[in-house]
């Protein structure tokens, strides 16, 4: 029930309406009255009613200062004045107060009855409408996701200029002006198989959960999805506190993601800060480089640029006899090739040959490294379905003589050879994507008019995990899962509104919307227009 607070100097008249009022018959429960606006004021601040009706002259604070002061601090409360005086100036005053309705003494039952009653019909109104969008938001979400993260590689990828990023950030409501920018990428991910890419435990699920919720708390950060294992946050602040809010993202991170090394992997890089929105590709740049070494420096969980560079007395090593074998163990090549990204093959490469700078002077063992890379990729490959010659035809790697190699042409041959694997892995991930989602895509057919699917209930249907999926399906569509459940009721809904006379109601029932009303909210914001103002000829 609505909440109704009386504010009125004559007790007669005060009661009268208190006493003759069917407030329940309405939907209203009379929660209180005062005499006057001052002893009223702290009422109201404690009750918090949703309807005020006050006299308009009274002592010590009269109606229209009191609704001044209740709207400005309630601005949902409606508000009724009465008053003796029919002046248009009184009334004037009124409407500026945010006033509903002013009604005259002497006041009829009737007349009161109905004020109420349209109010109550205007509240209700209102709060549907706020409860469909919020519904609506939620329904979005997964899309503004999508969106903004579409956004940041567009930013750190340099394919923004400063107007754009602003003008772009406005669309999602971020607040991108600052004094100084820096930029933190996280990689989280389960110890498994890359055949087991699709498979997430709750244990990961809490975590990503937990970080999402900890940099959500704090301005100063802006956390967005990256890929499927890494998320990135742009810190930013004055140039003064930029060293404080390194710290404190780091710590964050080190506290979230600590103590489950049996069970996930997970490292983070962070950049130096700039004072500059278009100076970000370059911290990118330093950051993705830090990022590449997690494959180079296993269990290495916060990469700087110390942490991946090779100290002097690593580089004093000359003899084959002092070599550190464990930096050319096979185990990084088939741990970058089951996770690395296509992008990243130089940075690792760049990053594994100088980890073995010393010893490349040694023809021995050059040649040893070299025969070690190509058996280890090409087992990689074999296990994927592909055979030698599908990753060796017509390529440097193929016709050049790998014993002898100087270390620029192994960087060169290095370089081919792993661009190729991860090429070849992607084309595998991509047909057993595609596979997947058509399967989706069947069951979203067969289930899109259930007002219950969901996201979760999708990727549980293709047995895999709704991170994964979410990230498949937008990949493989263009569309997030939302959007596209989506756009399947609207178009069914479109063709039964042109081909047949059935009530809205019927029609928002069949394609999966339980209320109505919801339905025809959904349709005005995707599609323009009403539900009936489409049937009768409006197109958008």
């Amino acid at each position: 029930m609505l909440k109704v607070f009386l504010v009125e100097d004559e007790s007669s008249v005060r009661e009268n309406l208190r006493d003759n009022i069917m407030w329940q018959q309405y939907g209203y429960q009379f929660a209180g009255e005062a005499s006057d606006g001052e002893m009223a004021l702290p009422l109201i601040r404690k009750i918090r009613p949703d309807v005020l009706i006050t006299d308009i002259n009274m002592p010590f604070m009269d109606g229209l200062a009191l609704a001044g002061i209740a709207k400005q601090e309630f601005p949902q409360i409606k508000i009724i004045i009465i008053s003796a005086h029919n002046d248009f100036e009184y009334a004037q005053r009124a409407i500026r107060a945010g006033v509903e309705r002013y009604l005259l003494k002497p006041i009829s039952r009737s007349v009161l009855q109905k004020a109420l009653q349209e109010i109550r019909e205007k509240i209700e109104g209102e709060r549907e409408q706020e409860y469909y969008r919020e519904k609506y938001r939620e329904d979005m979400l997964e899309y503004e996701q999508f969106s903004r993260r579409i956004f940041f590689e567009k930013v750190f990828e340099g394919n923004l200029s400063v107007q754009e990023i602003y003008e772009e950030a406005q669309k999602f409501s971020l607040e991108m002006d600052a004094a100084s920018y820096n930029l933190a990428m996280v990689s989280l991910r389960e110890k498994r198989d890359m055949e087991e890419h699709s498979k997430e435990t709750r244990l990961l699920a809490s975590k990503r959960e937990e970080l999402t919720r900890y940099f959500q708390r704090y301005p100063e950060y802006l956390m967005f999805r990256w890929n499927i294992n890494s998320y990135g946050i742009l810190i930013k602040g004055e140039e003064e506190q930029m060293e404080e809010l390194k710290n404190k993202c780091r710590e964050a991170i080190i506290r979230i993601c600590s103590g489950y090394d049996s069970e996930i992997e997970w490292c983070c890089a962070i950049g130096e800060p700039v004072q500059r929105l278009s100076m970000l590709p370059q911290v990118y740049s330093k950051v993705n480089h830090m990022m590449s070494y997690r494959f180079l420096k296993p269990g290495q969980h916060i990469l700087t640029m110390e942490t991946t560079s090779f100290s002097s007395k690593e580089e004093s090593k000359e003899s084959l006899e002092e070599v550190d074998i464990a930096k050319a163990d096979p185990e990084l090549i088939k741990n970058f090739l089951a996770h690395g990204q296509e992008d990243e093959v130089e940075d690792f490469v760049d990053g594994y040959l100088e980890s073995q700078k010393q010893a490349l002077k040694s023809k021995m063992f050059r040649d040893y490294l070299m025969l070690s890379i190509r058996f280890t990729t090409i087992a990689f490959v074999e296990k994927l379905g592909y055979s030698q010659e599908d990753l060796l035809e017509n390529t440097y790697t193929d016709k050049v003589q790998i014993l002898s190699l100087n270390v620029e042409d192994m960087r060169f041959y290095m370089q081919e050879l792993l661009h190729r694997a991860i090429k070849l892995g992607d084309r595998v991930i991509e047909s057993q994507s595609k596979k997947l989602i058509k399967r989706a895509i069947l069951y979203i057919e067969k289930n899109y008019a259930k007002d219950s699917i969901s996201l979760n209930e999708v990727a549980g249907a293709v047995e895999v995990s709704a991170n994964y999926f979410s990230t498949v399906f937008r990949q493989e569509t263009g569309m997030t899962f939302t959007e596209y459940v989506t756009k399947k009721r609207m178009d069914k809904a479109k063709q039964l509104l042109r081909q047949t006379e059935r009530p809205s109601g019927d029609i928002a029932a069949e394609v999966g919307f339980k209320d109505s009303h919801y339905f025809s909210f959904v349709f005005k914001k995707t599609q323009g227009c009403t539900p009936r103002e489409y049937r009768s000829g409006v197109r958008i």
